[in-house]
C-alpha cells in the first residue's frame, strides 16, 4: 500500500514538472526532442518495428481487457475499500502517465515547427486562394499523369504493405532538404482496430508506447500514403497535428513515386478548399470547375467513406480528443489539423510548390 501510495503522489508531482516544463520548450527541444527522444523511437522501432501485427493493439485489448476485469472483481468494494481503490487507480495511472510522456508525450511541450523553421504561420484570404490554385494545378498534373481519363478517379495499384514500403523514399528526399526530418527504421502498420477508428473517424494514430504508426486500413487507398506519411511524422517526434499534416504533405509530394505526390496534392487541396469557404464559401465553390473531374471522383470516394462510418461514435471522439489536444498545447484542438495551410503557404512562398 506504501508504494502504491507514493505512486499516487508521483502522479501529482509529475503533472506539475510536465506543465512547468511547457514554459521552457527549448530545454525540451534540445535534451529530450533532439536528445533523448531519438534514441528512445529509434530503439522502440528496432524492437517493435520488424513484428509483422500492431503490438501495440495488441497491448491496448490486455489493459483494457484488464482494466475491466479489476473493475468488475471490485465492483462490491467501493463502499468500504474506496480510498484503496482510488489509490490503486491513481497508482496504475501515474505509471502510465511516466511512460506515455517519457516515451513520446513531452514533444508536445517542444519549440513549434514554425520558429525552428523561421516562417510564419498566418496568411490572408488572397495568399491561401492564391496558393489553392497552385494546388489545384499540381493535382490536376498528377491526375492526368496517372489517369488519362479525366473523368475517372485515381486508383493505386499498391497493397497497403506496398504503400508503407514506399513510404521513406520521400523521407529521404525530404531529409536532403530538411536534415531534421531524417527517417531510420520503419514501424509501419495497418491497425488491428482499422474498423473502429473508421467510426471513431480517425485515419490513424501512433501509439506512444510502441512508436509503431498505425494506419487506418479502411481509408480510400489514394489518402493511404499521405496518412502513413502523417504518422511517420509523430514518430519523428512532432506531436502536433497541423506539424504532422505539413510534414507528412511535404513527404509524400519529395516522394519519386506519382501516387504519393497526388495522394499529397489532393490532401492539401482538399483542406484548403475547406477553408477557403470558411471565409467565402462562394469563392470556394468557383473554385471547384477547376478541379479535374476525376479528383472530385476521389474526394466524392472519401465522403462516401465518411458517410458509411458516420454515428454518434464519431461525435464522442471528436470531444474527447479536441480536449485531449486543448490539454496537451494545441489550443485550437481538432481544428488543429486545418493550421497546416499557414505552414504550406509560409514555406512555399519563395520555393516552387
Amino acid at each position: 500500500m506504501k508504494k502504491k501510495k507514493l505512486l499516487a503522489l508521483l502522479l501529482l508531482i509529475q503533472i506539475i514538472l510536465v506543465n512547468v516544463l511547457s514554459f521552457f520548450p527549448e530545454f525540451v527541444e534540445n535534451y529530450y526532442s533532439n536528445g533523448l527522444y531519438p534514441y528512445i523511437s529509434h530503439a522502440s522501432r528496432i524492437i517493435f518495428g520488424w513484428i509483422g501485427f500492431s503490438v501495440g493493439d495488441v497491448i491496448y485489448g490486455i489493459v483494457i481487457f484488464m482494466a475491466l476485469r479489476w473493475f468488475w472483481m471490485r465492483r462490491k468494494t467501493w463502499r468500504r475499500d474506496y480510498k484503496y481503490n482510488l489509490i490503486t487507480m491513481a497508482a496504475c495511472f501515474s505509471v502510465i502517465y511516466f511512460m506515455f510522456n517519457f516515451l513520446w508525450a513531452m514533444n508536445y511541450r517542444r519549440v513549434p515547427l514554425h520558429k525552428k523553421m523561421a516562417i510564419e504561420k498566418d496568411y490572408t484570404p488572397a495568399q491561401l486562394v492564391a496558393f489553392t490554385l497552385k494546388l489545384i494545378d499540381k493535382t490536376n498534373a498528377m491526375h492526368a499523369a496517372l489517369q488519362k481519363n479525366d473523368s475517372l478517379k485515381v486508383v493505386s495499384p499498391y497493397s497497403n504493405t506496398e504503400i508503407y514500403s514506399h513510404t521513406l523514399n520521400g523521407y529521404t528526399n525530404l531529409a536532403k532538404e530538411l536534415p531534421y526530418f531524417k527517417y531510420e527504421r520503419e514501424s509501419i502498420k495497418s491497425s488491428l482496430i482499422s474498423v473502429p477508428l473508421s467510426y471513431m473517424g480517425f485515419g490513424g494514430y501512433l501509439n506512444p508506447f510502441t512508436n509503431e504508426a498505425q494506419v487506418n486500413s479502411e481509408l480510400p487507398k489514394y489518402n493511404l500514403p499521405t496518412t502513413a506519411c502523417h504518422e511517420m511524422a509523430h514518430q519523428l517526434g512532432y506531436a502536433s497535428e497541423s506539424e504532422a499534416n505539413f510534414i507528412g504533405f511535404m513527404a509524400s509530394v519529395k516522394s519519386n513515386d506519382l501516387y504519393f505526390k497526388y495522394s499529397g496534392y489532393s490532401f492539401a487541396l482538399k483542406y484548403c478548399l475547406r477553408n477557403i469557404a470558411k471565409f467565402d464559401e462562394a469563392k470556394a465553390k468557383s473554385l471547384v470547375p477547376l478541379i479535374r473531374k476525376g479528383v472530385r471522383e476521389n474526394f466524392k470516394e472519401s465522403e462516401a467513406f465518411g458517410k458509411k462510418y458516420d454515428s454518434f461514435i464519431e461525435d464522442i471522439f471528436e470531444y474527447i480528443y479536441d480536449n485531449y489536444l486543448k490539454i496537451n498545447q494545441q489550443k485550437d484542438g481538432m481544428e488543429a489539423y486545418s493550421k497546416f495551410t499557414g505552414l504550406m503557404i509560409n514555406y512555399y512562398k519563395d520555393k516552387e510548390l
